[in-house]
């Protein structure tokens, strides 16, 4: 299998970035949403990345950053190309991002009903904090997680081995 590419999100990458988001969000961003994220990433505030397989974009995912803390703002595999570790490979590169920027903790929602994302994220160490009623869509609850210190040591040595096990093959990603 050929290695996976992840690079910083461009303008020219939105076309090919909302055929994915279309096809996984019931209220898709449109591709002025993405545009703004990515001049707002230019300014320090937003972080987004693409992931290609082969120059096939496959996924994407991005940041929002708050004094010490990130907000991961979507993280997205083609339902075709899911099951390969990419998930955790950009959540990884999130993660790195965030520690790189100096941020403590990394924070977002996720749906109640999404239990593969929860199970990656508590992976990450994310523990659920709370509850947004009604988060999605006016309808779908959001719990909201958190991971805190991590700039530690031991979440590096967490960060690795994820890493190393999606490198490694041993273990698909559910999401």
């Amino acid at each position: 299998m050929t290695a996976p590419v992840i690079e910083v999100m461009r303008k020219r990458h939105v076309k090919h970035v909302m055929p994915i988001e279309t096809a996984v969000h019931r209220k898709p961003w449109s591709a002025s949403v993405f545009n703004t994220e990515i001049d707002l990433a230019k300014k320090g505030e937003r972080y987004y990345i693409v992931l290609s397989v082969m120059g096939e974009i496959v996924g994407y995912a991005g940041l929002m950053f708050a004094v010490d803390e990130a907000h991961v703002t979507n993280i997205v595999v083609d339902p075709d190309h899911r099951r390969h570790g990419y998930a955790r490979l950009l959540m990884c590169a999130l993660a790195y991002e965030a520690i790189r920027t100096g941020c403590d903790a990394l924070t977002l929602e996720v749906r109640v009903s999404n239990t593969a994302a929860q199970n990656l994220y508590r992976e990450f160490g994310f523990a659920p904090a709370g509850v947004r009623q009604r988060y999605y869509e006016n309808t779908e609850d959001a719990i909201v997680m958190w991971a805190h210190d991590i700039r530690s040591p031991e979440y590096l040595e967490r960060l690795e081995r994820i890493v190393t096990r999606v490198e490694s093959g041993g273990e698909s990603c559910a999401v």
